[in-house]
Parts: C-alpha cells; sequence; structure tokens
C-alpha cells in the first residue's frame, strides 16, 4: 500500500448538478472528519463501513457546501484503502473550495490513473481491467 493519502474529483467539474470527490488512503478518514460535521453529531470515523451521512462541510465555521459522505473501509474498496466519498454541488467554487480543504489537511492531488493504480498494485482489479478501464477513458 502507497503511504500517502489522494484526493481528486470524481466527475466533470462544472457538468452535473453532484459532484463526487475521493479521498484514498490511511488517513481518508481522520482527514475527512476534519473537515465534515455530520448532522446527527456522528463522527466519521466512528461510521461503519459502506454507510453514508448528511451534514456540512466547514471552514473557520463557515459552511462551504452541504453534503453527503460515505465511508468505504479498507479492504472492500476500489483502491483497497479506506475511502471517502464526498457527494458536493457541482459548482467549481464549492469543489474547487473542498479539494483545497482536503489537502490543506493532508492529502495530496492525484495524478492521473491513480487511483486505478493503486486497485492494481494493491491486487484489487488485473492488468486486463486496468487496460479495460483506460479504453473507457
Amino acid at each position: 500500500m502507497n503511504e500517502d493519502t489522494i484526493t481528486a474529483l470524481s466527475t466533470r467539474a462544472g457538468e452535473s448538478a453532484v459532484n463526487i470527490i475521493k479521498i484514498s488512503g490511511s488517513d481518508s478518514i481522520k482527514i475527512a472528519d476534519k473537515i465534515f460535521k455530520s448532522k446527527s453529531k456522528i463522527k466519521l470515523c466512528d461510521l461503519k463501513t459502506y454507510k453514508m451521512l448528511y451534514g456540512n462541510i466547514i471552514y473557520n465555521k463557515e459552511i462551504i457546501d452541504e453534503v453527503i459522505v460515505s465511508i468505504m473501509r479498507s479492504p472492500g474498496s476500489y483502491t483497497r484503502e479506506d475511502v471517502v466519498e464526498i457527494n458536493c454541488h457541482g459548482g467549481l467554487a464549492a469543489v474547487n473550495k473542498i479539494l483545497d480543504l482536503i489537502i490543506k489537511n493532508g492529502a495530496r492531488p492525484a495524478e492521473p490513473g491513480e487511483f486505478t493504480k493503486r486497485a492494481f498494485l494493491n491486487g484489487r482489479i488485473d492488468l486486463s481491467q486496468v487496460e479495460a478501464i483506460s479504453d473507457i477513458i
């Protein structure tokens, strides 16, 4: 497994009503917990795998966006690492601010294809599946 935590927008920026920001790596849940406050007061670190929470992304006590966050714990995710997906509104301002907050809290921007690379390196998919994904993209 890779040591660092990565993040990227998983949907096309500005082209949909909802965007999905993905975080993958050992610190993904901890990073998301720093910027997300659920309406139910449940912390992401206390959430079981394959569960979602509704709440807000917060920065300096200001609401950046109203979101739904899902958790997929290792090894049951695409990358076989802990993964957080943030479903936020499609506007570029909110997406860019959320990505900035994730990076400021310890993740780095993912390189193109890095989620798939990690899935391959972690034994989740084989080379023919990587090639098929590349062909689709």
